[in-house]
């Protein structure tokens, strides 16, 4: 046969047919496919199971770590709540005390003014003799233009005999923009007349209970006492209109 002229030959070779070969090697190449996908599939089921296995042990530690901080949390705020109630505690501790100091201060002070007044009407001085004119108080009360009043009448002297005499009591002010002035017996439903009789040994409270009247402003108390007898004296004394308020 003649060659054309230009193409490549290419050698050919005639090989034996063996079919049983062929389907052994194709079995094998089966059998190679099937194992590398089963332990593809084995190898991905065991890194799954792993990686899974981390993840258990990760959110276990952080349900531990969340359990130790909210624990550590509650404990910080029970110390919190115990430093407050302590603090509160000392606050009313400390405010107890000082009302307490307080009281015990006025009691004192109340004291040393009771002894002083008894020290007065024992042992006066010379130019303190004979009745006297001692405090006067004038209290608020729960009901408008309504006061307490009391005035303390005492007789200085080392041998104190029994005083006779009257007390003349007049609020003076102003009514609607006018001088004005009152008597106590208008005023006070516990005195009946111009003059408060007195008569006592060592001393004698004047007290009761005075209203006043609409429109009138108070400014002053003028007090005259007068004893009666051989001896008799006559004192006045002035107090601005100072009201004390009531303690709760």
């Amino acid at each position: 046969m003649a060659a054309v002229k230009g193409s490549k030959q290419y050698k050919l070779r005639v090989v034996k047919y063996r079919p049983l070969l062929w389907w052994s090697f194709t079995l094998l190449v089966m059998c190679v496919v099937s194992a590398g996908v089963y332990g593809s599939y084995h190898f991905g089921v065991m890194r799954g199971m792993a990686d899974q296995e981390v993840a258990l042990a990760d959110v276990a530690r952080l349900t531990a770590d969340l359990d130790a901080s909210q624990a550590e949390k509650e404990s910080l705020q029970q110390q919190l709540a115990n430093i407050k109630l302590g603090a509160e505690v000392d606050r009313q501790s400390n405010e107890d005390v000082r009302q307490e100091v307080i009281a015990l201060k006025e009691k004192l002070a109340q004291l040393e003014e009771d002894n002083s007044f008894y020290r007065n009407l024992m042992a006066p001085t010379q130019n303190q003799r004979g009745l006297s004119i001692g405090s006067v108080e004038i209290g608020d009360t729960d009901v408008a233009r309504n006061y307490r009043y009391k005035v303390v009448m005492q007789q200085l002297a080392t041998n104190h005999q029994l005083l006779n005499g009257s007390l003349k009591f007049t609020v003076y002010g102003k009514l609607n923009g006018f001088d004005t002035s009152y008597e106590l017996h208008e005023l006070s439903p516990q005195v009946s007349t111009p003059e408060v009789k007195l008569r006592f040994k060592y001393f004698q409270n004047v007290e009761g209970r005075l209203e006043l009247p609409e429109g009138f402003d108070p400014e002053r108390i003028e007090l005259v006492a007068q004893s009666t007898g051989r001896n008799s004296v006559t004192v006045e004394k002035r107090f601005g209109w100072l009201v004390e308020e009531t303690s709760t």
